[in-house]
Protein backbone atom coordinates (compact mmCIF):
# COMPACT_ATOMS: atom_id res chain seq x y z
CA UNK A 1 0.00 0.00 0.00
CA UNK A 2 1.18 3.42 -1.26
CA UNK A 3 1.93 6.19 2.53
CA UNK A 4 0.08 8.78 2.33
CA UNK A 5 0.88 12.23 2.88
CA UNK A 6 -0.22 12.09 6.43
CA UNK A 7 1.89 8.68 6.93
CA UNK A 8 5.02 10.06 5.16
CA UNK A 9 4.45 13.83 7.69
CA UNK A 10 4.15 10.85 10.61
CA UNK A 11 7.34 8.53 9.92
CA UNK A 12 10.84 9.47 11.25
CA UNK A 13 13.01 11.83 9.93
CA UNK A 14 15.93 10.64 12.64
CA UNK A 15 15.84 7.80 14.86
CA UNK A 16 18.29 6.87 17.25
CA UNK A 17 18.21 3.38 19.20
CA UNK A 18 19.90 2.46 22.03
CA UNK A 19 22.93 4.62 20.96
CA UNK A 20 26.27 3.93 23.20
CA UNK A 21 29.67 5.19 21.87
CA UNK A 22 32.63 4.69 23.91
CA UNK A 23 36.24 6.07 23.48
CA UNK A 24 38.52 3.74 25.60
CA UNK A 25 37.16 3.74 28.53
CA UNK A 26 34.97 6.22 28.14
CA UNK A 27 31.41 6.07 28.14
CA UNK A 28 30.61 9.47 26.36
CA UNK A 29 26.47 8.57 25.62
CA UNK A 30 24.71 5.59 26.98
CA UNK A 31 21.83 4.00 25.49
CA UNK A 32 19.74 7.38 24.05
CA UNK A 33 17.08 7.36 22.36
CA UNK A 34 14.95 9.47 20.12
CA UNK A 35 12.76 10.09 16.96
CA UNK A 36 12.53 13.42 15.25
CA UNK A 37 9.63 13.73 12.56
CA UNK A 38 9.45 16.21 9.71
CA UNK A 39 8.90 19.86 10.70
CA UNK A 40 9.76 18.94 14.95
CA UNK A 41 12.12 21.89 16.34
CA UNK A 42 13.55 19.77 19.28
CA UNK A 43 16.29 20.81 21.62
CA UNK A 44 18.98 18.74 23.33
CA UNK A 45 20.49 19.82 26.52
CA UNK A 46 22.77 18.81 29.15
CA UNK A 47 25.79 20.59 31.05
CA UNK A 48 29.37 20.85 29.19
CA UNK A 49 30.71 17.07 28.61
CA UNK A 50 27.29 15.81 28.97
CA UNK A 51 27.80 14.01 25.36
CA UNK A 52 25.73 16.91 23.56
CA UNK A 53 28.12 17.60 20.34
CA UNK A 54 28.88 13.69 20.42
CA UNK A 55 25.54 12.63 19.28
CA UNK A 56 25.44 14.91 16.67
CA UNK A 57 28.58 13.82 15.43
CA UNK A 58 27.41 10.40 15.74
CA UNK A 59 24.39 11.25 13.50
CA UNK A 60 26.26 13.37 10.95
CA UNK A 61 29.11 10.85 10.84
CA UNK A 62 31.90 11.75 11.91
CA UNK A 63 32.02 9.05 14.10
CA UNK A 64 30.42 5.13 14.22
CA UNK A 65 28.67 4.10 16.98
CA UNK A 66 30.01 1.53 19.35
CA UNK A 67 26.15 0.33 20.20
CA UNK A 68 22.87 0.87 18.72
CA UNK A 69 21.35 2.53 15.16
CA UNK A 70 20.85 5.83 13.69
CA UNK A 71 18.20 5.90 11.03
CA UNK A 72 17.74 8.72 8.56
CA UNK A 73 14.73 8.35 6.83
CA UNK A 74 14.24 5.23 7.30
CA UNK A 75 17.76 4.49 5.72
CA UNK A 76 20.61 2.62 8.67
CA UNK A 77 23.74 5.29 8.83
CA UNK A 78 26.17 2.68 10.13
CA UNK A 79 29.32 2.73 8.06
CA UNK A 80 28.31 5.86 6.17
CA UNK A 81 31.10 8.85 5.74
CA UNK A 82 30.03 12.18 6.62
CA UNK A 83 29.38 13.04 2.51
CA UNK A 84 27.01 9.93 2.77
CA UNK A 85 25.04 11.01 5.26
CA UNK A 86 24.61 14.51 3.57
CA UNK A 87 23.69 12.81 0.88
CA UNK A 88 20.53 11.47 2.73
CA UNK A 89 19.34 14.59 4.03
CA UNK A 90 21.57 15.44 7.31
CA UNK A 91 22.86 19.09 7.36
CA UNK A 92 24.96 21.01 10.39
CA UNK A 93 26.22 24.26 11.77
CA UNK A 94 29.01 24.03 14.39
CA UNK A 95 29.91 25.65 17.61
CA UNK A 96 33.11 26.64 16.29
CA UNK A 97 31.87 28.56 13.18
CA UNK A 98 33.71 26.49 9.93
CA UNK A 99 33.28 28.55 6.74
CA UNK A 100 35.58 28.36 4.48
CA UNK A 101 37.51 31.82 4.45
CA UNK A 102 39.52 32.13 1.49
CA UNK A 103 35.94 31.39 -0.41
CA UNK A 104 33.70 33.98 -1.32
CA UNK A 105 30.37 34.19 0.45
CA UNK A 106 28.64 33.21 -2.90
CA UNK A 107 31.01 30.41 -3.12
CA UNK A 108 31.02 28.79 0.23
CA UNK A 109 27.09 28.31 -0.59
CA UNK A 110 27.93 26.79 -4.28
CA UNK A 111 30.89 24.40 -3.32
CA UNK A 112 28.77 22.94 -0.13
CA UNK A 113 26.76 20.94 -3.56
CA UNK A 114 29.55 19.76 -4.39
CA UNK A 115 28.17 15.94 -3.82
CA UNK A 116 25.41 16.49 -6.11
CA UNK A 117 26.84 17.94 -9.27
CA UNK A 118 25.92 14.98 -11.04
CA UNK A 119 29.34 14.89 -13.18
CA UNK A 120 32.59 13.61 -12.83
CA UNK A 121 36.64 14.71 -13.44
CA UNK A 122 36.13 14.39 -17.20
CA UNK A 123 33.23 16.77 -17.24
CA UNK A 124 34.87 19.38 -15.48
CA UNK A 125 38.34 19.87 -17.72
CA UNK A 126 36.26 18.83 -20.87
CA UNK A 127 34.14 22.01 -19.60
CA UNK A 128 30.74 20.03 -21.70
CA UNK A 129 27.50 21.20 -21.69
CA UNK A 130 26.41 18.65 -18.98
CA UNK A 131 28.84 20.48 -16.62
CA UNK A 132 28.48 24.08 -17.89
CA UNK A 133 24.55 23.23 -17.43
CA UNK A 134 25.23 22.24 -13.69
CA UNK A 135 27.11 25.21 -12.57
CA UNK A 136 24.63 27.29 -13.85
CA UNK A 137 22.28 25.71 -11.88
CA UNK A 138 24.24 25.99 -8.52
CA UNK A 139 24.97 29.43 -9.11
CA UNK A 140 21.82 30.31 -9.67
CA UNK A 141 20.50 28.52 -6.30
CA UNK A 142 23.17 29.60 -4.33
CA UNK A 143 22.46 33.25 -5.44
CA UNK A 144 18.63 33.08 -4.61
CA UNK A 145 19.84 31.32 -1.05
CA UNK A 146 21.81 34.34 -0.26
CA UNK A 147 18.87 36.65 -1.22
CA UNK A 148 16.33 34.41 1.05
CA UNK A 149 18.69 34.96 3.67
CA UNK A 150 19.95 38.94 3.17
CA UNK A 151 23.23 37.99 2.09
CA UNK A 152 23.25 39.05 -1.45
CA UNK A 153 25.38 42.36 -0.57
CA UNK A 154 27.94 39.95 0.92
CA UNK A 155 28.42 37.69 -2.18
CA UNK A 156 31.82 38.70 -3.17
CA UNK A 157 33.01 39.69 -0.05
CA UNK A 158 35.73 36.58 2.07
CA UNK A 159 33.66 35.19 5.44
CA UNK A 160 36.04 36.93 7.66
CA UNK A 161 35.36 40.45 6.69
CA UNK A 162 31.57 39.65 7.97
CA UNK A 163 30.05 40.51 11.39
CA UNK A 164 29.67 37.16 13.72
CA UNK A 165 26.41 37.32 13.61
CA UNK A 166 26.37 37.65 9.81
CA UNK A 167 28.76 34.40 9.45
CA UNK A 168 26.30 32.36 11.64
CA UNK A 169 23.85 33.58 9.52
CA UNK A 170 26.08 32.77 6.35
CA UNK A 171 26.99 29.06 8.12
CA UNK A 172 23.21 28.27 8.35
CA UNK A 173 22.22 29.47 4.81
CA UNK A 174 25.05 26.89 3.64
CA UNK A 175 23.27 23.98 5.08
CA UNK A 176 20.36 24.75 3.82
CA UNK A 177 21.62 24.63 0.84
CA UNK A 178 22.10 20.87 0.62
CA UNK A 179 18.52 20.52 1.02
CA UNK A 180 18.21 18.66 4.17
CA UNK A 181 15.77 16.63 6.24
CA UNK A 182 16.73 17.28 9.34
CA UNK A 183 19.31 20.28 9.88
CA UNK A 184 21.87 20.02 13.69
CA UNK A 185 21.94 23.35 14.80
CA UNK A 186 25.76 23.01 17.42
CA UNK A 187 24.79 25.95 20.01
CA UNK A 188 23.73 28.35 17.22
CA UNK A 189 23.52 31.42 19.94
CA UNK A 190 27.28 30.34 20.96
CA UNK A 191 29.70 34.02 20.75
CA UNK A 192 26.65 35.72 19.96
CA UNK A 193 24.99 39.31 22.13
CA UNK A 194 21.84 39.64 23.08
CA UNK A 195 20.83 41.73 19.96
CA UNK A 196 22.12 38.65 17.54
CA UNK A 197 20.62 36.41 20.09
CA UNK A 198 16.80 37.73 19.36
CA UNK A 199 17.83 37.85 15.50
CA UNK A 200 18.71 33.90 15.73
CA UNK A 201 15.62 33.07 17.30
CA UNK A 202 13.62 34.56 14.88
CA UNK A 203 15.78 33.56 11.82
CA UNK A 204 15.45 29.72 13.40
CA UNK A 205 11.94 30.09 13.69
CA UNK A 206 11.68 31.28 10.28
CA UNK A 207 13.20 28.89 8.74
CA UNK A 208 11.04 26.41 10.74
CA UNK A 209 8.14 27.73 9.27
CA UNK A 210 9.65 28.56 5.49
CA UNK A 211 11.96 25.24 4.59
CA UNK A 212 10.31 21.94 4.87
CA UNK A 213 13.17 20.94 7.70
CA UNK A 214 13.02 18.79 10.85
CA UNK A 215 15.79 21.59 13.30
CA UNK A 216 17.36 19.79 16.42
CA UNK A 217 19.22 22.40 18.25
CA UNK A 218 22.10 22.23 20.93
CA UNK A 219 22.15 25.10 23.12
CA UNK A 220 23.09 26.64 26.14
CA UNK A 221 21.45 29.66 26.01
CA UNK A 222 18.14 28.73 27.74
CA UNK A 223 16.10 31.40 26.94
CA UNK A 224 16.24 30.38 23.04
CA UNK A 225 15.75 26.73 24.01
CA UNK A 226 12.45 27.45 25.68
CA UNK A 227 11.49 29.66 23.33
CA UNK A 228 12.12 27.50 20.00
CA UNK A 229 11.73 23.87 21.11
CA UNK A 230 8.59 22.26 21.81
CA UNK A 231 10.21 19.28 23.03
CA UNK A 232 14.16 19.15 24.92
CA UNK A 233 15.79 16.30 25.67
CA UNK A 234 18.88 16.53 28.93
CA UNK A 235 21.80 14.38 29.06
CA UNK A 236 23.91 14.45 31.83
CA UNK A 237 27.02 11.85 31.69
CA UNK A 238 25.87 10.88 28.00
CA UNK A 239 22.39 9.55 29.93
CA UNK A 240 19.34 11.46 29.68
CA UNK A 241 17.58 12.65 32.80
CA UNK A 242 14.50 14.05 31.61
CA UNK A 243 12.67 15.00 28.27
CA UNK A 244 9.18 16.77 27.68
CA UNK A 245 8.05 20.20 27.04
CA UNK A 246 10.10 23.14 28.02
CA UNK A 247 8.06 23.68 31.56
CA UNK A 248 8.51 19.94 32.06
CA UNK A 249 12.30 20.07 31.80
CA UNK A 250 12.74 23.64 33.36
CA UNK A 251 10.93 21.97 36.19
CA UNK A 252 12.22 18.59 36.68
CA UNK A 253 14.82 17.94 40.08
CA UNK A 254 16.89 15.73 37.94
CA UNK A 255 17.73 19.02 35.48
CA UNK A 256 18.39 21.46 38.43
CA UNK A 257 20.77 19.20 40.06
CA UNK A 258 22.47 18.40 37.37
CA UNK A 259 22.98 22.37 36.08
CA UNK A 260 23.03 23.36 39.99
CA UNK A 261 24.13 20.66 42.17
CA UNK A 262 22.91 19.31 44.63
CA UNK A 263 23.85 21.52 47.84
CA UNK A 264 22.58 24.63 45.82
CA UNK A 265 18.97 22.63 45.46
Amino acid sequence: MAMTQTDSDKAPVLEIRNLTQRFGGLTAVSDFNVSLRKNDLSGLIGPNGAGKTTIFNLVSGFYQPSEGEILVAGCPTAGLKPHKVTALGVARTFQNIRLWNDMTVLDNIRVAQHYRLGYGFFHSVARSKHYMQRETEIAREAAELLEVFDLQRYADELPGNLPYGTQRKLEIARALSVHPQLLLLDEPAAGLNSSDIQELIRLVRWIHNKFDVCIWMIEHHMDVMMELCTQIKVIDFGQTIAEGTPDKVRNDPAVMTAYLGDDVI
